[in-house]
């Protein structure tokens, strides 16, 4: 029995952790979006609308994030013994992007000099911008691997610091401003309705590039990665995942095409990310630290993750429960045409 759960506890903490991780990217993804495009838009009302579309529920999207990590620390506290000393660097620097893009963003509707409404604009651009791009470098130096000798980490503090970790970095910042620029499409009407329409198309574009190329790059990492690409049954995972992207990617973009499509763009790069998400799952299965460290070897006692599933069980309807709460107080308001600010 013991045996049966210290195989199967992991797993589903494992999938827990994914699923957390993967909440925050689309809730708190299209948030960051918006900022990486807020200095594109040189009108200040348009700049106010576009933080209104996600005032009321902005708070709440980091919840995931501190789920996410929790789960780490508790369940997996080998992992997060060795992830975090390798990647301090980036983690702080996210970190203190997401502190300044939250002073930004409730200082930029206190300011009313222009000069310290373009500075709080300003930080709350370049905010978003560093958040997502250490997002990014953080998963690009997990699975390009973390060099670890008897479950510590041995490398040096700037081993993020590579061509792989950086273009992770950049992809993420542009696919977070599609999704961003998606969301207002199917938000705002007018002027920054087709502004946003225009610039899906370009940001779509670069965005499969990234996919295209990452995809390529990821299974010359490591010979496990390849091995999944090439081997059963883990082929017939992988397979599917570039046809299906193809089918979004057609969708994101007969959606841009059609100017009654509001809601497509928005909903195919979801998608696009779920495909994005699930196809380096795959690859990196069953390690939690690349190429070295599986689920199994970082997992915590069984004892101690029962007792950790027992209280999820009842924390997790509850963030379910406001998140879709907020959102949907949030649908109502934007109906009415309340601004917040």
């Amino acid at each position: 029995m013991t045996e049966t759960a210290g195989f199967w506890l992991p797993v589903v903490w494992a999938l827990l952790a994914a699923t957390a991780i993967f909440l925050y990217v689309c809730l708190d993804g299209f948030d960051l979006g918006i900022g990486i495009l807020f200095l594109k838009e040189k009108d200040h009302d348009h700049r106010n609308l576009m933080v209104n579309t996600v005032a009321p529920v902005w708070d709440g999207n980091e919840t995931w994030m501190i789920f996410g990590g929790a789960a780490l620390y508790g369940v997996f506290p080998v992992a997060y013994g060795t992830i975090l000393p390798a990647l301090y660097l980036p983690i702080l620097f996210m970190l203190l992007a997401l502190i300044l893009r939250g002073v930004s963003f409730e200082f930029r509707f206190k300011s009313e000099s222009p000069m310290s409404q373009f500075f709080w604009d300003t930080s709350f651009c370049g905010g978003s911008i560093v958040a997502a791009f250490m997002q990014g470098v953080i998963l690009g130096t997990l699975v390009q691997g973390i060099k670890v000798e008897n479950n510590v980490f041995v490398g040096s503090s700037f081993d993020w610091l590579t061509p792989f970790a950086l273009f992770c970095g950049l992809a993420v910042v542009i696919g977070y401003a599609l999704l961003g620029a998606t969301w207002l499409l199917w938000r705002c009407e007018g002027e920054l309705h087709d502004a946003m329409r225009r610039i899906s198309f370009v940001l779509g574009g670069l965005m499969l590039a990234t996919i295209a190329l990452v995809s390529i790059w990821t299974p010359m990492l490591h010979t496990t990665y390849m091995q999944h690409w090439l081997d059963m049954p883990q082929f017939a995972l992988v397979a599917p995942v570039p046809v299906a992207v193809l089918v979004l990617a057609a969708a994101l973009f007969l959606g841009l095409r059609n100017p009654r499509s509001h809601l497509l763009p928005f909903i195919a790069t979801l998608g696009l990310f779920f495909l994005c998400f699930s196809g380096l799952g795959i690859n990196v299965w069953p390690y939690i630290v690349p190429p070295t460290i599986t689920i199994w070897q970082a997992s915590s006692p069984p004892e101690s993750q029962t007792f950790l599933l027992v209280g999820t069980m009842f924390l997790l309807p509850l963030i379910l429960s406001y998140t879709a709460y907020s959102y949907y107080v949030f649908r109502g308001k934007m109906s009415a045409g309340h601004h917040y600010h």
